[in-house]
Order: C-alpha cells, then structure tokens, then sequence
C-alpha cells in the first residue's frame, strides 16, 4: 500500500519500529481498555455487535491522532487490536462482506482519506472477506453527530445514506464498521438502509465505545 512507502512499520501506541504494529508493551498497556463484547442488542435493526476498546486514555490521544491529525499509519496498529482476541476473530470470519460508515464526500477530500475505509480494508485483507467500499454512500452532508444531544442525532442522520446496488448484498451477511460508537444513531440508520436492501444479517463493528 501506498502508506506503507511513507511511514515505516511501527507501534501505533508507542510510536517505535515494530513489524506487527502493535508492541507486546504496548498490547498489555491496553489491557485496561479492552472489552472485546459480542453481543445482541434489543431494538436495534443490527443483529450483533462487536465492541473493542473503551473511549479512553490512550486509545482516545491515538484515535484523535489517527482522524485529525494525519496519522493515517495507525490504520495497521487498529486493525491489529480488532483481530488480536480469537473469538473476535472467529465471530468476524463467519461474514461475507465489510462494509464501513461513509463520510460526506467534501469532507473526505478535507480530510484526505476515511479513516474506517483504511481500517476496513486491512479488516477485508486479513479476514479475506469481500470488501464492498462504494456501495454504501452518504447523500447528505449532516452536522457533527458529536456536536449533538441525543435527540437530534437521529433526526439529523436519518435518509442521509443510499445503497448503489443492493443485488449484491440479498442475503448476505455484512460486518459494518465504524471507528467510535457513542449512542448509535449512525450505524442503526445504516444497518435499516442495508436491511431494507436485503441484507440477511449486520453485525455492527466498532474499534471505540465512547
């Protein structure tokens, strides 16, 4: 990958030379912030979910690092801590397809890159599951939902994503990747557009819960 020329193989946490991207010093100073939870949600239009870290400490520095201030190499140190647990690993494999949350196209070219297609993509690559990345699009260019109470979140999110060709996804079973989930409202709205497309089953996969 293109990054890789850029940025050497290192830690993510800790920033040193590391070929795994994640260092066994590092691996135990997130004991703490590990969940690694599969569980079934009550009135959601996702099935499972899986979460990973809590919203905290050092993972919040990185994952603010990893978003804002373009350290888009952490994308290998993130997906590592996903598929370190086996039954994670395990749950994740029996999907057919990842998908990630779109952002608004203007604000992908502000940013220059979607951290959760970086992260996806090398989820996709090491599970070898099919990747569909331009399938799921978002339409309308919605305000922060962190700038928001939870009462308007869902309003604001809601009919803001599409599905470009649901053909593909009848019947499919689909991983739904995000980076933070904080009250859901996002991911639920994706999972009823691609349930409404025909997806059989949506596990909704998050790196942080805030």
């Amino acid at each position: 990958m293109f990054l890789d020329l850029i940025y050497p193989p290192v830690c993510g946490i800790c920033g040193k030379i590391n070929k795994k991207s994640l260092c066994k010093k590092c691996e135990i100073q997130l004991k703490p912030y590990e969940m690694n939870s599969i569980c079934k949600p009550k009135n959601k239009y996702f099935d499972y979910q899986i979460k990973i870290l809590k919203y905290k400490g050092i993972v919040r520095e990185r994952i603010i690092d990893f978003k804002f201030n373009e350290k888009s190499y952490l994308y290998k140190t993130f997906a590592k801590i996903i598929l370190n647990d086996k039954k994670v690993y395990g749950f994740l494999k029996k999907y057919d397809i990842i998908i990630y949350v779109p952002m608004y196209i203007k604000k992908k070219m502000l940013r220059g890159y979607n951290q959760c297609e970086l992260i996806a993509k090398e989820l996709a690559s090491k599970l070898q599951i099919e990747k569909q990345f331009n399938n799921l699009k978002k339409i309308k260019d919605t305000k922060k939902q962190s700038s928001l109470i939870k009462e308007e979140r869902k309003a604001n999110i809601k009919d803001a994503f599409k599905i470009n060709n649901s053909t593909s996804i009848i019947n499919k079973k689909i991983i739904l990747f995000d980076d933070i989930y904080t009250t859901g409202s996002t991911v639920n709205e994706c999972s009823r557009i691609l349930k409404e497309a025909g997806a059989r089953e949506v596990l909704v996969l998050t790196l942080a819960i805030d």
